[in-house]
């Protein structure tokens, strides 16, 4: 089968597309958070689920779905495996049955408390690969993106 789609086009989406770059960065960084947390046996994903929990307030799953820029059924499949480890706890909200509210549990909290050093020191060495010392600008654009402000 014949393209008569120019190659510059390939190069034009290599040099400028932000879906691409933000991927491969996702994916990169991704890599490298979860190498660093498989001492305390949790993915970034996971370590991003456990941080969103260390709150005064239980989250509905609806809310932390939005905070995570997640959908529910993925939250919940997301769930399950740190419920099944009792790092977690979910039960049916008292005001509303329909919803459903996630705390850590003491264990949670012991291991968020090995995780977070780990996290801290992977996070300076991903700051210092950084060509800007500065990264607010670069969140910010992030947030920007994420949640369309």
């Amino acid at each position: 089968m014949r393209s008569d789609l120019p190659l510059a086009v390939t190069h034009e989406v290599r040099d400028r597309c932000l879906c691409l770059h933000l991927q491969r960065a996702a994916r990169a960084i991704g890599r490298r958070f979860d190498t660093a947390l498989r001492p305390v046996g949790l993915t970034h994903g996971q370590y991003s689920l456990l941080v969103s929990l260390n709150r005064p307030d239980p989250p509905k799953i609806r809310d932390l779905a939005q905070f995570l820029a997640m959908d529910r059924t993925t939250l919940t499949a997301n769930i399950k495996p740190l419920e099944r480890r009792g790092l977690l706890t979910m039960w049916k909200d008292p005001k509303d049955r329909r919803n459903r509210r996630l705390a850590l549990t003491e264990a949670g909290r012991n291991l968020l408390a090995e995780a977070v050093p780990i996290w801290r020191q992977t996070h300076d060495e991903v700051d210092r690969t950084l060509n800007n010392s500065d990264s607010a600008p670069l969140k910010a654009d992030l947030i920007a993106l994420s949640f369309g402000r």
